[in-house]
């Protein structure tokens, strides 16, 4: 037989019940804007019931609540996350790739091709006027325009450049961040949650730093239970395979400051990423992804147009110097590898502080010494070694390499056709293009017929008196230090219009073969030069489009993803408002319960005792 006041605990259960539904509620209501915050909702069942001695069985007890818990679908949480990195990546490839676009300014005034035109037209003016100082100095001029604008695209390409590796290191400081704040939190929901408590409102912070993290860069999320039954789980957070975090405790990442460069056009400092306990990490995986994995494409991509060849060594005793053959780049108008820089043998890295470059008499190609810094402890003979890496990506790196190419390739045909000349003093023509040393700030006297040239560091490194000429490759021209002959800039006589000037100064046969090369469809295998940047322009447009278009279309994919997101775990304000309804009344009604019941016990009680 059940208790006397029976009645009074089972109105009670359906208080306490309904209280808490109506507290799950208001936490809802109140959260309903929180971001990552997802809805929570009371599971409740009917109490045990209680055998009695009476013909009817057995009792109900009322309500029991079973906890409050989280609507939340984990294939939601997977989905929303691999796309969230696909929409990092392409998010911050759009946003660099536009700058790059904008700083070809070809649209505005001082763009290539008016640059290059007003040239062109200074030329055609010499051409009917070759003895006048006032044309000669306009040529110069525009001359000196047309390098000021390409020494303009490298800085602000490496400007671009440094931004990325800035963000780079920004990128690092907020995966450790959200790294220890995860760590953080798991150790708070083991503690709650092997007491039998459920941390969700943790969890939802905890989410909400996991998908932070997964627009950074790839991750894989494991949790599963520890033990049998009690109650604690173990979660792992991975990074291209390699662990971030484990349970309560993190690794850090840490950014580290080349000592050499990839690529002769890189600024000094470019980051490279490891990990804070010795171990590699790998910027260039591809399954790495994300804003992380782009910034380092943008940086350093390089349409995998980098140095490769077959290795042997030079025997001399000393295992430090390697000949590379069968290389990938044999023209002096496409080599970009660093004076000093690090060569790639069998996955090690040796750094080396010089090379030659001389053209094999047999093939015409090019052979590279390297001289190392460390001694070979491996046998080369044979192993293809890289300089820098190969990445599928037209970054930065790229787009200097191909202006460096351009240049190069249009300075030489410039300047091999005004040394053919003779100046207003009927002296012999000098380079009208030319380059300036990075170090010294001296020009130099650009050797366009070589058959060897060295990087002039390390073994090879020769100290050039002022009074000496600085004769070097066109390897040393880039498009930082592309500049006019200053000698022109100062004396527009040494200007050579003719051949021979002794007939007459206004001879112009050179001016013409200069005003020819405007429409030398040999020049490049894009045609003419204008051809040339004109190409380039547009390929940086397409892949301008190419990756606004998919970024725009990822937004779309996440935004879908996020609704079907919200439809399980999302706060609906009108279903809410409903809800607080419907537990009012229950309560109100549990609430009589136990008022009726009062009524009875005092009728009981008062009415019926002896």
């Amino acid at each position: 037989m059940s208790s006397t006041f029976f009645g009074l605990n089972i109105g009670q259960s359906g208080l306490y019940a309904y209280k808490a539904a109506l507290d799950t509620t208001a936490h809802n209501i109140a959260n309903s804007e929180t971001n990552g915050y997802s809805k929570q909702v009371m599971g409740q069942k009917a109490g045990k019931a209680l055998r009695v001695n009476s013909t009817y069985g057995m009792a109900g007890t009322g309500v029991s609540v079973t906890g409050i818990e989280q609507l939340r679908d984990e294939y939601y949480d997977i989905k929303f996350r691999k796309n969230n990195t696909i929409l990092g990546e392409y998010s911050s490839k759009s946003h660099y790739m536009m700058e790059i676009e904008n700083y070809f300014n070809e649209v505005s005034l001082e763009g290539f091709t008016t640059t290059f035109d007003s040239m062109y037209n200074s030329l055609q003016e010499l051409a009917n006027n070759p003895s006048s100082l006032t044309v000669r100095s306009q040529v110069i001029n525009f001359g000196k325009s047309l390098t000021d604008y390409f020494n303009s695209l490298s800085k602000n390409l490496k400007n671009i450049q440094d931004e990325c590796n800035f963000e780079i290191k920004n990128m690092v400081d907020r995966i450790n961040s959200r790294a220890q704040q995860i760590a953080s939190l798991t150790k708070q929901i083991t503690t709650l949650e092997v007491n039998g408590g459920t941390a969700n409102d943790l969890r939802d912070q905890r989410a909400l730093l996991v998908d932070e993290l997964s627009q950074i860069a790839s991750i894989s999320v494991t949790e599963k239970v520890v033990g049998d039954g009690i109650g604690i789980m173990s979660y792992e957070i991975k990074i291209d395979g390699q662990t971030l975090v484990d349970g309560g405790d993190f690794n850090q990442l840490m950014v580290i400051p080349r000592e050499k460069k990839q690529n002769q056009n890189d600024i000094d400092g470019l980051y490279d990423v490891a990990w804070a306990n010795g171990q590699k990490f790998n910027l260039a995986s591809n399954n790495l992804s994300g804003s992380l994995n782009a910034l380092y494409e943008i940086r350093d991509g390089n349409n995998r147009n980098n140095l490769q060849g077959t290795l042997s060594l030079v025997h001399d005793g000393m295992n430090n110097k390697v000949i590379m053959t069968d290389t990938t780049i044999n023209a002096v108008e496409k080599l970009n590898i660093a004076e000093t820089g690090v060569i790639t043998i069998r996955n090690h890295n040796y750094k080396y502080s010089g090379f030659e470059v001389k053209i094999d008499d047999t093939t015409g190609k090019f052979v590279y010494e390297f001289h190392l810094e460390d001694t070979l402890m491996i046998d080369p003979e044979g192993i293809v070694a890289s300089i820098g890496e190969s990445i599928n990506y037209k970054g930065i790196p790229y787009y200097l390499d191909q202006l460096n190419e351009f240049i190069r390739t249009y300075s030489k045909a410039f300047n091999d056709i005004h040394r053919t000349g003779k100046d207003l003093e009927n002296n012999q023509g000098k380079d009208f293009f030319t380059a300036t040393n990075k170090v010294s700030g001296r020009e130099y006297e650009l050797d366009s017929a070589f058959t060897s040239f060295n990087s002039q560091t390390g073994d090879f490194y020769m100290d050039i008196p002022d009074n000496v000429p600085l004769i070097g490759s066109y390897y040393f021209m880039t498009v930082e230090n592309f500049t006019i002959n200053s000698e022109f800039i100062n004396d527009p006589k040494f200007l050579a219009t003719a051949t021979d000037v002794i007939n007459g100064i206004d001879n112009n046969d050179i001016v013409d073969a200069l005003i020819a090369l405007k429409i030398d469809k040999t020049m490049f295998g894009q045609g003419e030069p204008a051809g040339f940047i004109n190409s380039l322009v547009a390929d940086i447009g397409i892949d301008s489009k190419k990756v606004n278009d998919s970024a725009t279309s990822q937004e779309n994919i996440i935004r879908s993803i996020t609704n079907q997101r919200l439809s399980v775990s999302g706060v609906d304000i009108d279903e809410e408002a409903m809800s607080l309804v419907r537990f009012q009344n229950a309560y109100n009604l549990s609430a009589k319960v136990i008022s009726v019941m009062d009524e009875i016990y005092e009728r009981l009680i008062m009415y019926m005792g002896v």
